[in-house]
């Protein structure tokens, strides 16, 4: 890890770290942050009743718990996929979420154009894999004053993503969470590199792993992706062992009906247990550190 930490000042590169998020910290020294819910805005009420029982876990197991929930997931496998309410409507929604249940949000953003609009409301921005190196979208993300998160591309390097920091820095954003999704391996399949955590978290950055995506299998059925669900725990685990900063994963009441991603989302009746069986390990590797 000396080599790793020395990486960052090699490369010039002077992020924060922690990251603040809303009244949240993570990274270096801060609790154990929690980003999740529902993979898409299907309804005011799906994302209002989620909200409440996170806040309620988060309460309970004294975690920091940001509320992520998408207006347009543009990235779907079929045309005639569910894609969301779109930009004016999910993030009055999640304005709502905001207000009402109490917790920071976050949503991706696709466009440049969507950045403004999106950071007057969410606390975090999230820039999908996809689009990880799309300069333009990365720029106006910087330029919004908000903290942003990138997931790392499935076809990207982690040493790679040392680039993507420079273009957010480049934009005047410091604040920045860098995100493991897992990397293709063959078509339908993803498989996580654990040292890619270390690797990102040597740019100086706090990096997130995102267990849910870990699991998906793009494009595995016809005409939409499908996941391994029973993996997401196992993969996470192994995450918070390596010593990541933050747990990303997506929760719905009712995951096999849900309109995006139901195979590798969480129930939301079985997240309390999962974190808390993660929490148990995050608490070895604090004392290992210590």
């Amino acid at each position: 890890m000396d080599e790793a930490r020395s990486c960052a000042s090699d490369a010039g590169l002077c992020p924060a770290n922690p990251v603040t998020i809303g009244p949240f910290r993570c990274g270096k020294a801060a609790p154990f942050l929690v980003i999740a819910g529902p993979c898409v805005i299907e309804s005011r009420d799906l994302c209002l009743r989620t909200g409440e029982q996170l806040r309620t876990i988060g309460e309970r197991l004294g975690i920091q718990i940001v509320f992520k929930a998408s207006f347009d997931k543009a990235n779907r496998t079929s045309i005639g996929s569910f894609r969301g309410p779109g930009l004016q409507e999910g993030l009055k929604i999640l304005e709502e979420v905001r207000g009402k249940i109490g917790l920071p949000v976050t949503t991706d953003i696709h466009l440049p154009d969507q950045a403004v609009a999106a950071a007057e409301v969410c606390d975090l921005l999230q820039i999908p894999a996809f689009l990880c190196r799309q300069t333009d979208l990365l720029l106006a993300a910087a330029t919004t004053g908000r903290p942003v998160h990138v997931k790392k591309g499935q076809f990207v390097s982690p040493r790679d993503m040392r680039f993507v920091v420079e273009k957010l820095l480049a934009g005047g954003c410091n604040q920045i969470l860098l995100g493991e999704r897992g990397t293709f391996f063959g078509y339908g399949q993803l498989v996580n590199d654990f040292r890619s955590i270390p690797v990102m978290q040597s740019f100086g950055v706090p990096v997130v792993f995102d267990a849910t995506h870990s699991v998906q299998e793009p494009g595995a059925r016809e005409g939409a992706s499908g996941g391994q669900r029973a993996m997401v725990e196992p993969l996470a685990r192994a995450a918070v062992a390596v010593g990541v900063d933050a747990l990303f994963l997506e929760t719905h009441p009712d995951p096999d009906h849900a309109l995006s991603d139901g195979p590798n989302m969480v129930p939301l009746d079985q997240v309390e247990r999962f974190l808390e069986r993660v929490l148990q390990i995050r608490k070895c590797v604090e004392g290992l550190l210590a």
